[in-house]
């Protein structure tokens, strides 16, 4: 056999031997107790299958009395039963019979509605379970990860996962429950005709396995294209929304409009030539079920007896086609379902095996405690080996209760200054220590748990007022005092009274219900909810006019002396009334002093 042909084999093979590693990873992420549930659920399996041979018994039974019910009375093996039933004649027979084969249509019936119910419960619960695991999971990543991801792809990521059910975890269920139906019925066909029951088995299990292999390389085309278009399409929905205002200022909707067209359209495609690929080998098996049985009917007018005598084997033989077509299509369905999620797996399972931290089942920690001093040693940063660097040798400290200002020009460093004293990231080189304690990664949750940020743009949940001040808190367990008390001291309070609704008012997606100056005062005031020592404006009034600007800058020069105040800005009036201003040059420190000192000529 020349390598050509044996070449779409092989492919088949060795992409089947890399199933069991995605699924052994992905049987890892279930619960325990989902793990539990599958292997009840395959029992239950098992019975719906025994279910399905029964009731191919009681057709074979009931077609047999009805024929000749003499036979069947006079049957040697079958006496102890009519002793036992009280049964004298052939007549009696009838309506017992009769009755027997609609309980075991109900019980069968019963069983598979049973098995679908617990079957459509269970994937979905795991579904739910794998999407929050993946959400979970990306939250716990450090920053640099989410600098480096579009938070598309983790939307998108957890669609994916609770459709991975449909695609993965529901189509080899529906695999081992088919094998066993299919097992089951042929073991019984066999003892009524071995010749017929596995020939017709063997033809139809070698169409469906010379489909599978030819449609293997279509299948996963058709696989990466669903998971390339699926996260680009979203990513796409999800700029043209966010950007919402610009696109209707420069009239460009058609432009987003097609972006998303073209994904949409070939992630339909690639459904449409999989849903095609599942279901063709449907029409050409039954097209040579109805040849075969035809044929097997032929030869039983040709037998001893003719056909009257053979109609109950025969009526098995048709019913026993009839549940082992449908079972073989579903099987080579979920096996096309399979086949196309692989690569949406591989993307689900990058997402599942993201480590957790540590302190991701720790309790909330206990604030650290910040009395003297904020110190940076000779810090340095770059975002990898081969990178710039952004920080090199930043040595600085920052008394307790004291305003320090950060100034330079953009792509001087002050945001990766911010994100280091926020321990969002590590320093590549020195240390940050707070009262001469280093935060690594043991003191990183206490040290951030006593440190809030007030950013430009501040983001606001469609929510209530309330709600966002105290930002992550259940609605239920939010102290409206203090709330209150922060919203005061923020110099929000009163506009938020003359509100109909109050704090209770919502602001409407990412504040747009709100002007700039109130949005920041909002920020202000969860910062103070949060009863953090150092609160960080990172050019927290860049965006706002300079009325806007001054009323805000008021609302922070009021806060108490007991809090530590850092304020990175570009506008040099914004620092003015601080204790220490930092000017940072190329990743360094150029100049630090006074305001007077440094800029005596903006004076």
């Amino acid at each position: 056999m020349s390598q050509a042909k044996i070449g779409p084999i092989r492919t088949y093979i060795r992409d089947i031997s890399e199933l069991p590693s995605y699924l052994k990873r992905l049987w890892l992420h279930l619960k325990p107790v989902r793990r539990t549930q599958v292997f009840l659920l395959m029992g239950l399996m098992v019975a719906v299958s025994a279910a399905e041979v029964i009731s191919i018994g009681a057709i074979l039974s009931f077609l047999a009395v009805l024929t000749d019910p003499g036979r069947t009375f006079h049957h040697p093996r079958l006496q102890f039963l009519w002793e036992l039933t009280g049964i004298q004649s052939p007549e009696q027979m009838v309506l017992p019979m009769t009755i027997a084969f609609a309980c075991a249509a109900l019980v069968t019936g019963g069983a598979r509605l049973l098995f679908l119910w617990a079957n459509t419960r269970l994937c979905n619960a795991i579904g739910a379970d794998l999407a929050y695991d993946v959400y979970r999971r990306t939250l716990f990543q450090p920053y640099f990860v989410h600098v480096g991801r579009n938070s598309s792809e983790v939307a998108t990521a957890t669609s994916k996962a609770k459709g991975l059910v449909n695609q993965t975890i529901s189509p080899l269920l529906t695999i081992f429950g088919s094998l066993c139906v299919i097992v089951s019925i042929v073991s019984f066909l066999v003892t009524i005709d071995p010749v017929v029951s596995l020939s017709a088995v063997a033809g139809f299990s070698t169409i469906y396995f010379v489909i599978a292999i030819f449609s293997k390389n279509s299948l996963d085309t058709n696989g990466r294209i669903l998971a390339r278009e699926l996260t680009r399409a979203t990513q796409t929905m999800s700029e043209g929304l966010g950007g919402i205002r610009d696109i209707l200022l420069d009239g460009s909707q058609d432009f987003y409009s097609g972006i998303f067209r073209t994904s949409d359209r070939r992630l339909n495609r690639a459904n449409a030539n999989a849903t095609f690929l599942a279901g063709t080998p449907r029409f050409a098996i039954e097209a040579v079920a109805m040849v075969l049985l035809a044929g097997f009917a032929y030869a039983l007018t040709r037998s001893p007896g003719g056909l009257n005598q053979h109609i109950p084997l025969l009526g098995a033989m048709a019913l026993g086609a009839q549940r082992i077509l449908p079972v073989m299509q579903a099987t080579f369905v979920s096996w096309t379902n399979v086949k196309i999620s692989q690569s949406t797996m591989r993307e689900v399972l990058g997402f599942l095996d993201q480590p957790l931290p540590a302190y991701a089942t720790e309790p909330p920690p206990i604030p650290m405690a910040f009395k003297d001093r904020i110190t940076l040693d000779h810090i340095g940063f770059r975002y990898s080996e081969e990178g710039p660097w952004v920080l090199r040798d930043v040595t600085m400290e920052i008394p307790h209760g004291s305003r320090v200002g950060i100034v330079g020009i953009t792509g001087s460093g002050k945001s990766t200054l911010l994100d280091i004293l926020l321990a969002l990231l590590v320093p590549t080189e020195g240390r940050l220590l707070v009262d001469g304690v280093t935060i690594d990664s043991t003191t990183m949750r206490a040290w951030q748990a006593n440190v809030a940020h007030v950013p430009q743009m501040i983001y606001l949940s469609d929510t209530s007022i309330a709600e966002n001040i105290a930002f992550g808190v259940p609605a239920d367990q939010i102290d409206m005092d203090r709330v209150k008390r922060a919203a005061s001291q923020a110099q929000i309070s009163s506009h938020i009274e003359t509100l109909q609704a109050g704090y209770q008012t919502f602001v409407g997606e990412r504040g747009i219900r709100l002007s700039g100056g109130q949005r920041q005062r909002i920020g202000i005031a969860r910062a103070l909810y949060k009863q953090a020592s150092v609160i960080v404006f990172d050019e927290a009034t860049s965006a706002l006019d300079n009325e806007t600007e001054q009323a805000v800058m008021e609302a922070i020069e009021g806060l108490g002396k007991d809090l530590t105040i850092l304020m990175i800005a570009h506008r040099l009036s914004t620092v003015k009334n601080c204790d220490q201003v930092i000017e940072l040059g190329a990743g360094q420190i150029r100049r630090a002093g006074k305001y007077e000192e440094l800029f005596a000529a903006h004076n």
